[in-house]
């Protein structure tokens, strides 16, 4: 392998370049990760679809009221119309609109404190009750029984409970031939028949329509009227139209299409009933204050005219002069218009303040003519006594006549104008449906839900390989100045062998074979060959030919590397001995189908030869020692002269001996066979060695006087990070002229 690091010397700035990898890297993530995105992506999409499909329709149905200025009934009594009429802001009628009193009378009008649901299976049941219709979705209206699942339906005009049942939930249960029972807590509470009143114990029910296979449950609640007030008040929406323009758009929302117009329907009803009561109140008042006026007005009348009458009597007749009579008028016109200034005085009282300009403007006339009909009184005084006592009476009579007769006048028209109030409000439009559901919006909401399981999978995605710490590029190795000789890629061909390593009992006597048998051209051993090549010159300059493969940590896939390249060498005409070092946890014997037994802790101790210790394998050139049983000290047994001897005999009887170790990390076996050995390679585990791992181990070697020539980086995956991040480490090209 002719592993080069190309520099230049000149080159783009370094923060250019870290941010190019960084996006890089960013790309190379994504790309990665694509079938965890599109798996999470694809899972939320189908939630997102579920959801729209099962989750109930929302519909819309929506109203137009239009509150204008108020006018009088009749142009011939505006005079009187003004008393009453006045501006309502669009601010105020959109909250009477939403008050009690109005929703009230919706609430008491289409018995809204009512509230009855067929029970539906948990979580979907309503949703497939309403896609399947009335045909029911075959088997499971048997099998759940107890739920809705055709499109049951059921309708309550009366409902009556006692006060400690009002907001609790009662299941009302249906029977053969139109019949139900009405329970609570699992306790029959009355029984009863469609069409008909049931009722005990200050419970009342009448059901009207009951559409249900027999054993359907519905539950059924009597909320307060604040309650559904409220509940109103949620789904209403008042707004006005434009600015100042007095058009209110109403609108309600609601599962049941036709109950939500009736329900709008209702509330344009009553508001505007409420707007024209409210308006003709004035009116109603100022009659009331006139019924109660004309009896007293009436009485006097009569009592003056019985008074005229019998003074003409005693004094035979007595007739006015022309000036009594233009003073009599004078006086009788004073005190039409002063008791016409009192009704209008009474009226202001209840709309205006004392100080109101209209009110000052009133009391000022009222003085006026007080001070004229002062001045009539003394020239009432200066004619002659009989003069001034019919004056007297007939102004009397008169003036009840004149005053009777006004209030007969505004009685007549105050009537007139109450018959004729028809209020500033009006119904433009009555409520209608949109013709589609306002919620869900499945297209948007599938969307949504796609975006946020893309979104999801992608920050998964990011924050797994952001926390992986795992060595990903050599070059993260090459800058602790450890050479990296060879990145072995992943072979799927070795994973199915090792599979089968692990599946072997102990009483097989075949094992699986190495990859380098198995497998001549996989990528895994082309790069051994690379390695080995790679590795030709480094032995030159070693003190022998004994090669220890090691690593930081179990796991790694340093015992594939030792057989196999170990195999390798053998493949090239080389004597070459595999030597399981690691007397811990050792399975190569496993894989070439060989016993443990009889294998380099029993050489050491002097149980078995070499010649017994040695074994041939199935690979031309290739021969085996074992770990032999496992001992309780394995690093004191390495330290054994036995040990020693052993390797040097091996290192001139064969052309190359590789020993796989136990991890330097873990236990100081590696230490020990490392001071023997002419070279000494780690192994890094792809995606998973960290850095501080593999300095730490070289750190190790270095304090026990074992030097470590290079690294090798194995199970390598191609990745679209290190591709784009860092260029060719991505594709593991090897260069073998």
């Amino acid at each position: 392998m002719d592993y080069r690091v190309m520099t230049s010397e000149k080159s783009p700035p370094e923060t250019f370049i870290e941010d190019e990898n960084e996006l890089g890297k960013l790309l190379g993530t994504l790309i990665d990760g694509r079938r965890i995105i599109f798996a999470i992506t694809a899972l939320f999409a189908l939630i997102g679809l579920l959801y729209a499909l099962f989750t109930t329709p929302i519909y819309r149905a929506d109203a137009l009221l239009q509150v204008e200025e108020k006018s009088s009934g009749m142009a011939s009594i505006t005079d009187m119309g003004e008393f009453f009429a006045a501006d309502s802001s669009a601010v105020t009628e959109i909250e009477v609109l939403k008050s009690r009193m109005v929703l009230g009378e919706v609430v008491d009008e289409l018995r809204l404190d009512v509230v009855t649901t067929p029970r539906y299976f948990p979580i979907f049941g309503k949703g497939l009750a309403r896609m399947t219709g009335n045909s029911g979705p075959g088997i499971l209206p048997f099998l759940f029984s107890g739920y809705a699942w055709d499109g049951e339906l059921i309708r309550v005009t009366q409902f009556d409970v006692p006060d400690a049942y009002t907001g609790k939930e009662l299941t009302l249960v249906a029977s053969e031939e139109g019949s139900y029972s009405l329970y609570f807590a699992d306790n029959i509470i009355l029984t009863g028949k469609v069409g008909q009143i049931a009722g005990t114990q200050g419970f009342r029910i009448m059901v009207t329509d009951l559409m249900s296979r027999p054993g359907v449950e519905f539950l059924i609640k009597k909320q307060l009227r604040t309650a559904a007030v409220r509940g109103l008040q949620e789904k209403l929406a008042v707004s006005e139209r434009g600015n100042r323009t007095g058009i209110l758009a109403l609108s309600f929302d609601g599962e049941e299409p036709e109950r939500i117009r009736q329900i709008l329907d209702s509330i344009s009803k009553h508001y505007l009933l409420q707007n024209i009561q409210r308006t003709s109140a004035e009116a109603e008042k100022s009659l009331a204050f006139l019924d109660e006026q004309l009896p007293g007005i009436k009485a006097r009348l009569d009592d003056a005219e019985n008074a005229l009458n019998r003074y003409r009597l005693q004094h035979e007749s007595v007739d006015l002069s022309l000036e009594t009579k233009s003073i009599l008028e004078q006086v009788v016109n004073l005190e039409a218009q002063l008791n016409e200034l009192t009704f209008k005085e009474s009226e202001l009282s209840r709309r205006f303040k004392i100080t109101h300009p209209n009110y000052v403007a009133l009391l000022q006339k009222r003085d006026t003519l007080l001070k004229q009909k002062e001045q009539l009184s003394k020239q009432v005084h200066d004619l002659p006594e009989t003069q001034q006592e019919i004056l007297r009476l007939t102004r009397d009579v008169e003036t009840s006549q004149e005053i009777y007769l006004q209030l007969l006048n505004k009685n007549q028209e105050l009537k007139i104008v109450k018959a004729s109030t028809v209020g500033n409000v009006r119904i433009l439009d009555r409520a209608e449906l949109m013709d589609s559901p306002v919620k869900p919006k499945k297209t948007r909401l599938v969307i949504i839900w796609t975006l946020l399981g893309f979104m999801l999978g992608w920050g998964i995605v990011w924050l797994r390989n952001a926390l992986n710490r795992g060595i990903q590029n050599p070059a993260e190795i090459e800058r602790m100045g450890l050479h990296v000789y060879a990145t072995i890629p992943l072979s799927n061909v070795q994973r199915d062998l090792a599979r089968q390593t692990k599946q072997r009992s102990k009483t097989q006597v075949s094992g699986p074979g190495l990859l380098a048998q198995k497998a001549t051209y996989d990528s895994a051993i082309e790069a051994l060959r690379s390695l080995r090549t790679s590795m030709h010159f480094a032995m030159l300059e070693a003190d022998n030919n004994i090669l220890m493969i090691s690593g930081p940590a179990p796991d790694l896939g340093k015992s594939f590397i030792s057989a196999n390249l170990a195999a390798i060498y053998a493949q090239g005409d080389n004597k070459v001995l595999l030597i399981d070092g690691d007397m811990r946890k050792g399975h190569i014997h496993r894989q070439l189908g060989m016993p443990r037994d009889k294998g380099l802790s029993e050489l050491i101790s002097g149980q078995v030869s070499r010649d017994e210790a040695i074994r041939k394998t199935t690979a031309a050139n290739l021969e085996f020692v074992s770990t032999g049983r496992i001992p309780p000290n394995p690093a004191e047994l390495l330290m054994h002269p036995n040990f020693s001897e052993f390797l040097k005999w091996a290192s001139n009887t064969y052309d190359m001996v590789v020993i796989d170790s136990s991890p330097i990390l873990a236990v100081a076996d590696a230490s020990v066979i490392g001071r023997i050995a002419g070279m000494t390679m780690l192994v890094a585990r792809f995606d998973k060695t960290t850095a501080r791992e593999i300095e730490l181990a070289e750190k190790r070697c270095e304090q026990n006087g074992v030097h470590v020539n290079g690294c090798i980086i194995n199970g390598v995956v191609k990745k679209a990070s290190n591709y784009y991040g860092y260029g060719s480490y991505g594709e593991y090209q090897y260069d073998t002229r």
